[in-house]
């Protein structure tokens, strides 16, 4: 059953990798805005899988 608390995890999972697709295809990429990103991705996907 998907809660509200889930979607409003998925949707911020999907909307980091809308920023980290965006970040990646700029010519000149920030490696450490990159990572920050994609360590608060996980840690969301982490939690969508506890729950």
């Amino acid at each position: 059953m998907d809660t509200g608390h889930e979607s409003a995890l998925s949707a911020k999972h999907a909307g980091l990798d809308d920023m980290i697709h965006a970040e990646r295809t700029r010519p000149a990429p920030d490696t450490t805005l990159l990572a920050r990103l994609k360590k608060q991705k996980l840690r969301i996907k982490e939690a969508l899988h506890r729950s």
